[in-house]
């Protein structure tokens, strides 16, 4: 079929395909991809989610507290309760001089706190919830008892993230007091902390972590309010990795007292629900130290987010037919469309061109883009493609506008494609690579200019005593993949293709 580049152009410039960053993303609802982790989501099999930056952490936190609160609280008597949203991160950052001075024993006490005040604000104080709390006022006085002796007020008012927060550190600074005692002679003293724990024996026979007295009484109180109208409630938590200063002992101290605040707090009817990135997940649980019960950790956590080839096909068409024009320039049958996995592979191909490049043996676009926005750990992220399918369109448009009198085979055509991906391969530069592991980056800026593949003998010569060490680093971020042995001898390392033009790399070995 060919088209009009002036009639092409006026319809791309009008193609609004969302964002691959979720709280800017305005195709969300409307082009939802209902992956296995957000099934595990919904039917409550788990509280863990990990995900690589870019995998869709936020867009299913997003959903579930934008777009699915009442359908859970009707259909499944589930209260969502949620932390650290839009902008959240600006709030905590204006706290971090008191964060750096917490342990990682005062960030579970936090934690508990404001998993709290989040059940506080969101359900307690939650206008949809009146009707539920009506037959519960013998148990909400407990609860606001609790909090009481706690020194948890019960404001009215409803309160902003800035405020929930400030009103946390007080709490906890009134909680923290200890008594130290000198013991006669030179004998040395001793230090009692002074509020202990709801039931310190229970916490070593069965090996699980202490909470503090105050919380244990809060949580029995919710519990109460909660059976009594039959409801649960889900205190969600995203966007830690952009709360406290990034590999900074204090985010190190944070997320491992929120990690182990998760199982004494929570219950068969409070569950904490964590979305976080894996890299930082395994940062965190790992080290000289250990984590206590990691076993009772993983136990809900669902598996790393990871989409299949027809999965980010799904995503792309769906964001594609979100727009009523192209729908009707194509004919297009969107409740087909929604049904059908052979039609969602029909209607792909009437936008892009069978293949990228010509030839018999050439694979097809769809696979083109999965391999090629795949990193070194074969994790193919929805914000990768969506950018890549962004920048393609914006392209078009621009080539379509310069030459207005000319003709399109495709909507959406190969030359764009490859320009999509090498503006996406820049930004991986810039934004992933650079910002997000500064203490790497000048192991990687050794391979800028080179090749595309490389050797031991090479690597040893760039990084000398440490290389293994080093590769093995950049193997775990996906900037390389190790590809077995060449020609019988040592292995050798190929760095994938999502990363080869913000690189400036060359096809070859070395």
């Amino acid at each position: 079929m060919s088209y009009s580049n002036e009639d092409l152009g006026l319809l791309l410039r009008h193609i609004n395909l969302g964002s691959g960053v979720a709280e800017h993303d305005n195709r969300l609802e409307s082009a939802r991809v209902e992956t296995s982790a957000f099934a595990d989501l919904i039917n409550d099999r788990v509280d863990l989610v990990p995900g690589t930056k870019g995998s869709g952490k936020s867009a299913l936190f997003r959903i579930l507290v934008d777009f699915l609160p009442s359908f859970l609280l009707d259909m499944n008597k589930v209260v969502i309760a949620h932390g650290v949203q839009k902008y959240g991160d600006e709030v905590f950052h204006a706290f971090n001089d008191k964060f750096e001075h917490l342990s990682e024993d005062d960030f579970v006490s936090f934690w508990c706190i404001y998993l709290v005040s989040l059940a506080h604000e969101h359900f307690i104080k939650g206008d949809a919830h009146k009707e539920h709390l009506a037959v519960a006022d013998t148990e909400i006085k407990e609860f606001v008892q609790a909090c009481y002796k706690a020194s948890i007020p019960n404001i009215e008012a409803k309160k902003s993230l800035r405020e929930i927060l400030a009103w946390n550190l007080a709490i906890l600074k009134k909680w923290r007091p200890k008594l130290k005692y000198d013991l006669p002679g030179d004998a040395g003293g001793i230090t009692l902390d002074m509020f202990g724990s709801a039931s310190d024996a229970q916490s070593k026979e069965e090996n699980i972590e202490p909470i503090p007295k105050y919380v244990d009484d809060i949580k029995t109180a919710l519990e109460a309010i909660l059976e009594k109208t039959d409801l649960s409630i889900w205190l969600m938590i995203d966007r830690l990795d952009e709360i406290f200063p990034r590999r900074s002992d204090v985010e190190r101290r944070a997320l491992r007292g929120l990690l182990r605040a998760v199982r004494p707090f929570g219950s068969n009817r409070i569950r904490v629900k964590i979305f976080l990135r894996d890299d930082m997940l395994q940062e965190v649980v790992s080290g000289p130290e250990g984590f206590t019960a990691l076993t009772h950790l993983t136990a809900r956590q669902a598996d790393t987010l990871r989409w299949s080839e027809s999965a980010i096909q799904t995503m792309i068409v769906k964001r594609l037919f979100a727009n009523q024009e192209l729908v009707e320039l194509l004919g297009v049958d969107t409740e087909r469309l929604e049904a059908s996995q052979a039609y969602r592979d029909e209607c792909f191909y009437k936008v892009f061109p069978p293949t990228v490049f010509s030839g018999t043996k050439q694979s097809s676009t769809l696979s083109w883009i999965y391999g090629h926005t795949k990193d070194g750990r074969g994790v193919v992220t929805p914000r990768d493609v969506i950018d890549l399918t962004r920048r393609a369109i914006q392209w078009e448009s621009d080539r379509c506008r310069a030459d207005a009198d000319g003709t399109s085979e495709h909507i959406i055509s190969a030359r764009a494609i490859l320009y999509g991906l090498g503006e996406v391969s820049i930004a991986k530069k810039t934004n992933l690579l650079k910002a997000e592991f500064p203490h790497l980056w000048p192991h990687i800026a050794k391979f800028e200019g080179g090749k595309t593949e490389y050797n031991v003998k090479t690597l040893k010569r760039m990084f000398d005593a440490d290389w293994h060490e080093v590769c093995s680093d950049l193997v775990s971020i996906g900037i390389l993949q190790q590809r077995g042995r060449s020609n019988g001898g040592s292995e050798t390392y190929w760095i994938p293709h999502l990363y080869r033009k913000g690189l400036d790399l060359t096809q070859g070995k070395m």
